[in-house]
C-alpha cells in the first residue's frame, strides 16, 4: 500500500545522490501493467551504461502521447534472469532493472509536457522528477471493493464447474471476460469493466 509518506520520499532530493530516472515503457508493456496489478515492474534490454542504482528513483512513462504512469524505486539492477513471459524485451541479452512501484496512476494517467527522453531510459534532473510526482499528488484514499465473475459452465459435477472455471479465466482473461466491481455495502452500484474499461453488458441498452 503506498501511502503519504511514500510520497514525500519520492519527491524529495536526498542528500546521498540517489539518482532520478524516466524509463519508458515498451508498447505492450503498458496494457499488461494496467490490466494486472503488480508489486515491481522488470525489464530488461535496457542500455549497459549509464543505468540506475539500487535505491535511485523512477518515473514511469508511457508513450503516444507522453504520460506519467507510475513512480517507484529500484530494488535490483543486476544481470539479465530467465525470459520473462510478460516483458516484450526479456529475449534481449542484458541486464535487468527491477522497480517496485511506490504509486501507480495506469488508470489515471497524467499528461506530460515539454520532457525530452533520450530512449527507454533517461537520468533526470532531481527537480524534473520532483515535477513529475507533483503532477501526481497525494495518494487517494483506499476503500473496500466487491469483485466477481460469473460464468455459467456446464459440468458433470461441482468440482468439473470448478476446474472449467478456472480454465476459461485463464484462457480468457481480462481481455475478454467482463468482472463486475462494486463499493463494498453498494452492491446496486455495480459496474462490468472489460480490458481495465466499464463495458455495458445490458444489450437492451445498446438497442
Amino acid at each position: 500500500m503506498t501511502t503519504d509518506a511514500a510520497y514525500r520520499t519520492d519527491r524529495t532530493t536526498h542528500a546521498d545522490g540517489t539518482g532520478t530516472w524516466a524509463v519508458l515503457l515498451p508498447p505492450d508493456r503498458y496494457e499488461a501493467e494496467r490490466l494486472v496489478h503488480h508489486d515491481t515492474l522488470e525489464l530488461t534490454g535496457l542500455d549497459d551504461e549509464p543505468r540506475p542504482r539500487l535505491g535511485d528513483r523512477i518515473a514511469v512513462l508511457a508513450d503516444e502521447p507522453l504520460r506519467l504512469v507510475a513512480l517507484g524505486r529500484v530494488t535490483d539492477a543486476g544481470d539479465r534472469r530467465p525470459e520473462v513471459p510478460e516483458d516484450p524485451l526479456s529475449d534481449r541479452v542484458g541486464p535487468r532493472l527491477v522497480v517496485a512501484y511506490t504509486r501507480r496512476a495506469f488508470d489515471g494517467p497524467v499528461p506530460v509536457d515539454a520532457l525530452e527522453l533520450a530512449g527507454p531510459l533517461t537520468a533526470l534532473a532531481p527537480a524534473a522528477f520532483r515535477d513529475l510526482a507533483d503532477r501526481l499528488g497525494p495518494p487517494p484514499p483506499r476503500r473496500t471493493w466487491l469483485v466477481s465473475l460469473d460464468l455459467p459452465i456446464e459440468a458433470a459435477s461441482p468440482a468439473e464447474a470448478v476446474g472449467l472455471f478456472w480454465s476459461y479465466v485463464q484462457e480468457l482473461g481480462p481481455r475478454e471476460l467482463p468482472a463486475f466491481v462494486s463499493p463494498s455495502g453498494d452492491e446496486l452500484a455495480m459496474q462490468a469493466f472489460v480490458l481495465g474499461e466499464e463495458a455495458n453488458q445490458d444489450p437492451e441498452e445498446d438497442d
